[in-house]
């Protein structure tokens, strides 16, 4: 029914489909009664009626679902909407909006529509709110806010408000509410993934054929490639030609099965310069699985690679010499020994210590020194075939590993002894350094391995020890490890680790030897230490001094043996028998050379109390020639308080005139060597002849020690020696025995 007919088009309309309906019935006009016509205009009459009610049956329906499908639209519809009054409340909202708010619709109506909206956006609405009501306009205006859930969840909501009012009075707000958390998240993400793809990494994307579609300016700086030159192509611009085939078809394999790739590749910029990189590779696929895009990333990794290589140099390289260090050696002597047992083939080990390197040192400076070590290494490696190996594994000590040597025995130790002598050989050539032409030997220890029968530690043992085997066999010389020295070295360490525990558990003693006139007149005794070893009985200072001496336990031990010595002095002062004895303490080197040694004696003899003049100190020429300056002063201002010096073991050493007569000394012991051979070699004779006389000339005492005949008592009396000392007179004894001796 069309609207825009009028009512009397309208009832014709019907007038003519009510007359067409009920036609075949309508009479003959020129037989027809009154009755007749009567009856068909009621019949007409009647159909029309019941059209036009169809009509309206049918609009009322139409009516009905029009308003159903407005209400679906309105209420489900994927916006909320809002009507806000004057005062703010919500009049009027959607299912969608109530869903939104997370609150019944119920609940809803005549509630602050800003109770639902974050504090911080609270304003911006209330300035928009109170300009919309206040400025009668129908234009639309927009605002993006974060709206808060009944459960205190947030979304991001956009909201289209539009000004309507039912009467001028009462203006209220139209509200289309929509949720854009996911827009906003989605432009957040858009945003990382931009900044992310201008990033310090190169970045690069293509298409499923491999076709590069975009780069960023981090790939431009990297490659040199600019957008220009790589868009359209394949990364095939940048490949080096280092990778062979097998690399990338690994590759294709991994984006296949595993949609990713990533590992070390070398590329090619566009200026030709080869450069390592990182690089990953990811696959990008749609929803039906098929690939979209390859997304790869590159890090140039040049730097990484030259601090790399340092490191491992500085890790595995002496820096010096450019020789493997003792790291890298372990590890090349424990691949050494795999390939033995592999292949039943011999190898060997070296260890070269240069002669007299300290002195060079000391007296050309370290400088000079590592220019020695330099040429040295340059010497080894000239020497040793390739598949050797030259180390250093600190100051003057090189190894030399020699690989892949006969199966027997004898022929591999023969082939060792040759490469030794060569080696020998080559650092006994003169070296020229700075100007200053050297000459240096050096000793060489040996020792073959095979298989796994001794560990890589015990190897480096073994060889250490043919090492200084060689050295007591008088130096520039080969020496193959030895079983039995290795036995007595451990031993010795085992003593070692006693000796430490020595001094703490009271093991040591004092002995005292008594010192004479020809008649038998004590006259003072040698302080001598013994050590009373509760497994092993009473050990001689020839077993743990010299050990003593290069563990630096001398300097403990000479202080106790000196504290002691000096109380036992203290102790003497109220016998008569005792009183005035003078007791003779040696010194060692190293206890001399502390820069505080004058302070211990004086702190020692403040503590005990004694005579300084019964205390005789006694100092080898080895003390004595170690910083001569130095040691004339100590001398000087001990003798000071009243303390005397005794030149030990004179004759044995490189005795000088000029020394004697510069230091501070008091006496002069004849060593026992000579004493022992008087009446037997006469050179020994007149050695002691001589030594006396030129004690006597330059006014010092002197003193004979090892007397163990009356013979060589009378040849020492005859020339003119009144001290004496040895077992023809009494042995080292305790002090309650040594005062025994005096009665």
């Amino acid at each position: 029914m069309n609207p825009k007919w009028n009512g009397v088009e309208r009832r014709s309309t019907l007038r003519k489909k009510a007359e067409a309906m009920v036609g075949s019935l309508s009479p003959d006009q020129s037989v027809a009664q009154p009755s007749d016509v009567l009856l068909h205009e009621l019949l007409v009459h009647k159909v029309e009626l019941e059209i036009q009610n169809e009509e309206l049956r049918r609009a009322h329906t139409d009516m009905e679902e029009a308003r159903d499908r407005y209400a679906d639209l309105y209420e489900f519809a994927p916006i909320g909407y809002f009507t806000i009054n004057r005062d703010g409340l919500i009049s009027e909202i959607n299912l969608t909006g109530a869903a939104l708010l997370g609150i019944d619709r119920s609940k809803l109506i005549n509630r602050r529509f800003s109770n639902f909206i974050t504090p911080p956006d609270q304003d911006r609405w209330y300035r928009l709110f109170i300009n919309m009501i206040k400025l009668p306009n129908d234009k639309k205006q927009e605002l993006g806010l974060e709206i808060v859930r009944a459960d205190g969840s947030v979304f991001y909501a956009h909201l289209d408000c539009l000004r309507r009012e039912s009467l001028p009075t009462s203006p209220s707000l139209r509200i289309a509410l929509i949720d854009i958390s996911k827009i906003k998240q989605a432009e957040k993400e858009l945003r990382i993934a931009a900044a992310a793809f201008e990033s310090q990494e190169g970045m690069f994307i293509t298409d499923a054929n491999n076709v590069i579609l975009r780069v960023n300016q981090a790939f431009t700086t990297i490659t040199g490639y600019s957008a220009e030159d790589a868009i359209g192509k394949t990364p095939s611009l940048l490949k080096s030609g280092r990778q062979d085939a097998t690399f990338y078809s690994e590759m294709r394999q991994s984006l296949k099965t595993k949609g990713a790739w990533r590992g070390e590749m070398w590329n090619r910029r566009k200026n030709g310069e080869i450069f390592p990189e990182w690089q990953t590779i990811t696959v990008l696929k749609g929803d039906d699985g098929e690939v979209l895009h390859y997304i790869a990333t590159l890090t140039d990794i040049t730097q990484e690679k030259v601090a790399s290589e340092q490191i491992e140099k500085l890790a595995f390289f002496d820096p010096l010499t450019n020789l493997p260090n003792r790291r890298l050696l372990k590890n090349r002597l424990h691949l050494a020994l795999a390939f033995s047992s592999r292949n039943k083939r011999r190898g060997a080990l070296l260890f070269i210590d240069l002669d007299n390197f300290k002195l060079l040192n000391d007296t050309l400076g370290h400088n000079i020194g590592d220019l020695l070590l330099q040429q040295v290494a340059q010497r080894l490696i000239n020497c040793i075939r390739e598949v050797d190996t030259a180390a250093r594994l600190g100051g003057d000590e090189f190894v030399v590993m020699l690989e892949d040597l006969s199966e027997s025995l004898e022929e591999a130790a023969i082939d060792t002894e040759i490469a030794g002598k060569k080696l020998l050989a080559a650092l006994n050539e003169p070296y020229l350094l700075a100007g200053h032409e050297h000459r240096c030997s050096a000793s060489i220890g040996a020792t073959l391995f095979y298989n796994h029968s001794v560990s890589e530690d015990e190897l480096l043992q073994h060889v250490d020890i043919a090492m200084y085997q060689a050295k007591h066999a008088g130096r520039n010389t080969l020496c193959f490890f030895d079983q039995a020295m290795q036995s007595t070295l451990t031993e010795r360490a085992t003593l070692e680790t006693d000796l430490r525990h020595a001094l703490e558990q009271n093991q040591f003693k004092l002995y005292y030897q008594m010192q004479t006139t020809h008649d038998g007149k004590a006259v003072g005794a040698e302080v001598l230490i013994r050590w009373h070893h509760p497994a092993h009985g009473l050990i001689s200072p020839m077993a743990f001094i010299p050990l003593a001496e290069e563990t630096g336990l001398i300097l403990p031990i000479g202080q106790w043996a000196l504290e002691t010595a000096c109380a036992q002095l203290k102790a003497w002062e109220n016998n008569p028998k005792t009183k005035g004895l003078r007791l003779a303490v040696n010194v060692s080197a190293h206890q001399f050379h502390q820069s505080d040694f004058v302070e211990q004696v004086r702190t020692v003899l403040e503590k005990t109390a004694i005579d300084p003049q019964l205390l005789t100190l006694e100092l080898t020429e080895s003390v004595i020639l170690k910083d001569r300056p130095d040691t004339i002063a100590k001398m000087q201002a001990l003798r000071i308080n009243g303390i005397r010096f005794s030149l030990d073991d004179f004759g044995t050493g490189y005795s000088s005139l000029a020394y004697l007569t510069q230091l501070p000394l008091d006496q002069i012991k004849i060593d026992q060597s000579f004493v022992r051979n008087i009446g037997i070699k006469h050179n020994d004779s007149v050695i002691v002849q001589t030594i006396i006389a030129m004690a006597n000339t330059l006014a010092m005492n002197v003193i004979a020690e090892g007397v163990e005949t009356e013979e060589q008592r009378i040849f020492l009396e005859q020339y003119g020696c009144n001290l004496c000392q040895g077992y023809l007179f009494s042995k080292p004894v305790p002090a309650e025995d040594f005062e025994a001796l005096l009665s």
